[in-house]
């Protein structure tokens, strides 16, 4: 077997047995009917699941399906729109766990796999690079999901909710999303986002975060721009588009400015800006620098709101 196949078979071989298969029910005139199908994936030895909102939508009873043939009942722990994510809780034993990495250690040509359930096919398993990170997706709900990793990984009606794995079977992603339209263009939620929505969804059984109102990709930032500045940055946020009315357009937030500092902390990636955008920051005033047209460093006010449920 050559390296590249070794690699993705030993990858699969370690994380397979954590994905489950999610099917959702509703009652349409006094019967049980499909709402939804979808993939997930097993996150903690107490039965922890994640998986997509859009899965579970509109589900009053969720079956999950074990790769050992087991089929248990799951549990709607909470589940937020605006990331597109759910937790669910099954009660069994012997669960295999999946081993959760770190996504700000991600590179964009980096090898990277999806498992999932496409079409009710279970264990589909798809291979690909990163492509892109950071970028910010509006879903079918019309809402903004910040911190996206891109791939060219293929991805199904049905992978949905499924984990996105690196060579080492560390889930840095949570499959969420394709553009039906075009070709190679996949999407998964970063895991360390995932990590602190389901942290949020646990304790309080739905999400409160700060938002800005921004579409973003992340960025290298030139070592010119580094040095000119004395910035301790490597990267920064690019915005791509700022949201009519948001916090950050009457901060005086531009297309293409590249956001660095939040609230006197330095920020790499729309990870760290997510992690800093917790619900204590919601109608605080809060300083924010940015890099504008390569070479103006400038500090705005900016207050951000919760987001709308």
């Amino acid at each position: 077997m050559d390296s590249y196949s070794t690699i993705v078979t030993a990858a699969v071989e370690n994380a397979k047995n954590a994905v489950v298969k999610i099917d959702a029910f509703k009652t349409e005139k006094n019967k049980t009917v499909p709402a939804g199908s979808g993939s997930g994936f097993i996150f903690s030895s107490d039965g922890y699941i994640f998986t997509n909102a859009h899965v579970i939508q509109q589900a009053e009873k969720i079956k999950v399906a074990l790769i050992d043939g087991r089929e248990t009942e799951g549990v709607v722990i909470g589940k937020d729109a605006d990331s597109d994510l759910a937790v669910l809780k099954i009660y069994e034993h012997n669960l295999s766990v999946s081993k959760l990495g770190e996504s700000n250690d991600l590179k964009i040509g980096q090898l990277v796999i999806a498992i999932g359930n496409p079409f009710g096919y279970q264990h589909t398993v798809t291979a690909g690079v990163v492509s892109a990170l950071g970028r910010t997706l509006r879903s079918t709900t019309g809402r903004m999901i910040d911190n996206i990793i891109q791939t060219d990984a293929a991805l199904n009606p049905g992978n949905s909710g499924g984990p996105f794995i690196n060579s080492e079977a560390e889930v840095v992603g949570v499959n969420t999303a394709t553009i039906m339209q075009a070709q190679g263009l996949c999407f998964s939620i970063s895991i360390n986002s995932a990590k602190d929505i389901a942290n949020m969804l646990i304790r309080e059984g739905r999400v409160r975060k700060a938002y800005l109102g921004i579409s973003m990709q992340d960025v290298n930032l030139h070592q010119r721009v580094i040095n000119f500045h004395h910035l301790e940055n490597k990267k920064g946020i690019f915005v791509i588009g700022v949201e009519k009315d948001s916090p950050a357009g009457k901060a005086g937030i531009h297309e293409g400015d590249v956001i660095i500092r939040f609230d006197n902390a330095a920020v790499n990636s729309g990870d760290e800006l997510f992690r800093l955008l917790s619900k204590e920051k919601i109608g605080a005033h809060t300083s924010l620098t940015i890099v504008r047209n390569h070479s103006s460093l400038i500090t705005l006010d900016v207050l951000p709101l919760e987001k709308a449920a």
